[in-house]
């Protein structure tokens, strides 16, 4: 029983990596690859991972499966988001078929500066460097 179990938890997980690696190679922009590879990536691997729990059924195995579960699980999206947001700023073309785009109202391509929405006023121009700041900080005598 146990090892119709572990088969068909690999084959799933098995599957879903597969179909992350068709998502990266079929998908038109960056964003929906790294959607594809985020989530089919991450429940793939915790599929294998748990059949391997099942499969040697000890507890060192086990902890350690659940921990890189857990790790995938935790670390996945931020670098999903991360990666996919420098896309962005650095200029990767989106799809043309894109509805939306958060972004676009709130990102300036030439001063590098991202609105949250929450400030006041946003600042016009870039903030100064720092030997401006220094030169500004210094008390005169």
């Amino acid at each position: 029983m146990t090892e119709i179990l572990v088969s068909a938890l690999l084959l799933m997980g098995a599957a879903l990596m597969l179909l992350a690696a068709i998502g990266i190679i079929r998908l038109p922009d960056l964003p929906t690859r790294m959607h594809a590879t985020t989530k089919s990536g991450a429940l793939g691997t915790a599929l294998i991972m748990i059949a391997v729990a099942f499969y040697f059924a000890e507890v060192a195995v086990v902890t350690r499966a659940l921990a890189i579960i857990a790790f995938i699980i935790l670390t996945a999206p931020v670098a999903a988001h991360v990666i996919g947001r420098a896309g962005y700023f650095v200029g990767v073309p989106l799809w043309e078929g894109t509805i939306k785009d958060d972004l676009k109202t709130s990102y300036d391509p030439e001063t590098h500066y991202l609105r949250s929405g929450f400030e006041e006023d946003a600042p016009k121009k870039p903030a100064a460097s720092k030997k401006t700041v220094k030169a500004k900080a210094k008390p005169k005598r």
